[in-house]
């Protein structure tokens, strides 16, 4: 399986901040799922139709899973949640729940959070928050679904009871 990580810093693209989040995705994602091979990792800025151009790409060219990581509060450059939600066709209510009941119980500024995650093709969209740790916690909550989600979009037949 093929993933991204994309980081949306305005900071992280002009240079002025190094980007941690993602190097640190990386090598847990790595670390904790099978077999998942790194595609594609970049830096931009908290942009729209730079964010829209990106997503639209890695699903078109099947990517299972693309983590965005950054942008994901009610800043006014804060657009993670605003662009993914323009192009997922299934929306995944429970994964949200789950990263920001658990990010909740470590800090109550988690319930700013407005990531959201969903289907693009057979792509697995998931945003989490920008710093190392708070990106880190939520995918972890949320690993062992991703695997059996990837497999359902990709089309297994296998009866979710028997898994």
């Amino acid at each position: 399986m093929k993933f991204a990580v994309i980081t949306l810093s305005d900071k992280g693209y002009s240079k002025e901040r190094q980007d941690l989040t993602g190097p640190a995705l990386i090598d847990f994602i790595q670390k904790n799922l099978n077999d998942m091979d790194l595609a594609y990792y970049t830096v931009i800025p908290d942009d729209k139709e730079m964010l829209k151009k990106e997503l639209i790409e890695l699903s078109d060219n099947n990517i299972d899973l693309i983590v965005t990581n950054g942008s994901t509060g009610i800043a006014p450059r804060d657009i993670a949640p605003d662009v993914t939600l323009e192009l997922i066709e299934k929306r995944l209510f429970g994964f949200e729940e789950v990263m920001r009941l658990k990010s909740f119980e470590k800090t109550s500024t988690a319930i700013v959070s407005r990531a959201c995650v969903g289907t693009r093709k057979n792509s697995l969209i998931i945003n989490v928050p920008g710093s190392p740790k708070a990106a880190i916690e939520n995918i972890s909550v949320v690993l062992g679904a991703i695997e059996h989600t990837i497999k359902k979009l990709q089309g297994d037949q296998t009866p979710c009871a028997s898994v």
